[in-house]
């Protein structure tokens, strides 16, 4: 299971798949990214599992991740169901300098890359307009040239930032009514989600999990498995890595004083665990974070 789908942005600052098909080619696994990433479900159902909050996913959904934020997608298991999806990842403190000619398109922009509390599920927007925008864009990336490939991509930003300002005005959206519209199962794994937040650089033991929410050791984990479609220790492992790669891209503490602050104390051990979902030594993962 890799944590971390490490796009190097440093040697080029956007990744952007329009319409791409990965019915076949999927996996479920908890990821996060260097980058800002925008995702636009095209065809498919499933769930979102962000920030300890579970969301559905379905066509005509748009969901946005801040850098190193950990999620997990989970598409439904329905016969010849089809998974379809643009997916953009892009280095966000350059598109915010290309919005500064935009004062207000910068502000909904900042509000999705910095809000805390802004929801990270946008629905009910006019597919066929978006759509449209993303066909006009589409084939000039896929076609540009080299030299004029970053120009290309930016603008498609710009541009997708615009209308969804005005088609999805974040301000004055009810983040409660989200929250409360959740089913019971669902509350118990993201109370889960939400202890391990304040946990996970800790030794863990399942039953003070089960006393903090009050439910059998065994109820828990069965619940959870079942919403989630992992073991909490998987989701804590997710967690602790992704906190480990973000403080090796922007803090100055030893390796092993990261190793020790996600709760991995055991050097060797943190270092195996780190390669084994990351793909990189925490070494290699500093050092190409790096460069230039």
């Amino acid at each position: 299971m890799k944590v971390m789908n490490y796009l190097n942005l440093n040697q080029h600052p956007a990744h952007l798949q329009f319409y791409r098909n990965r019915t076949n080619a999927f996996a479920e696994i908890y990821h996060a990214h260097q980058g800002m990433e925008i995702l636009i479900v095209h065809e498919g159902t499933g769930t979102v599992i962000v920030e300890q909050q579970i969301f559905d996913l379905a066509p005509g959904m748009l969901f946005y991740f801040r850098p190193f934020q950990l999620h997990r997608i989970r598409m439904n298991e329905l016969a010849q169901q089809a998974y379809i999806r643009s997916f953009f990842v892009f280095e966000p403190a350059l598109l915010d300098s290309c919005l500064g000619a935009f004062p207000s398109t910068r502000e909904f922009f900042q509000k999705l890359w910095k809000d805390p509390l802004s929801i990270q599920k946008i629905s009910g927007l006019d597919t066929e307009a978006l759509h449209n925008l993303l066909q006009a864009h589409h084939q000039t990336i896929e076609h540009a040239k080299p030299e004029h490939l970053l120009e290309e991509q930016l603008f498609f930003l710009t541009n997708l930032m615009h209308h969804l300002k005005t088609s999805y005005p974040l301000t004055g959206y009810n983040l409660s009514t989200e929250r409360n519209s959740k089913v019971k199962s669902s509350s118990i794994a993201e109370k889960v989600m939400e202890w391990i937040e304040l946990h996970y650089m800790e030794p863990f033991e399942l039953n003070q999990l089960a006393q903090a929410i009050h439910l059998s050791p065994n109820h828990i984990s069965a619940v959870f498995k079942q919403i989630v479609g992992s073991s909490i220790t998987e989701y804590l492992t997710a967690r602790r890595i992704r906190q480990a790669c973000l403080l090796l891209k922007t803090s100055d503490i030893s390796i092993q004083g990261i190793g020790q602050a996600v709760g991995l104390g055991n050097f060797s051990y943190f270092c195996q665990m780190f390669k084994k979902h990351v793909g990189l030594t925490p070494y290699q993962f500093k050092s190409t974070s790096d460069q230039p």
